[in-house]
């Protein structure tokens, strides 16, 4: 795993977050909630190949 994939993932997240808050006390809960549902799918895009790896990877070392 590399180490820029995990700052990709630590940034999606505090930008997340930080909106998250700001739309919460601006009274917009219905956006916040579109915006954690963005952030949790941006996250799942950027790390469904990486699993998809790491079972190739499984696969051919107990030769499944």
């Amino acid at each position: 795993m590399e180490f820029t994939l995990i700052l990709k993932i630590a940034a999606i997240g505090i930008i997340v977050a930080v909106l998250n808050q700001v739309l919460s006390k601006s009274g917009r809960d219905e956006y916040a909630m579109l915006t954690v549902i963005s952030g949790i799918a941006a996250v799942a895009t950027i790390l469904i190949p990486q699993m998809e790896m790491l079972y190739d990877m499984v696969c051919a070392v107990f030769d499944l």
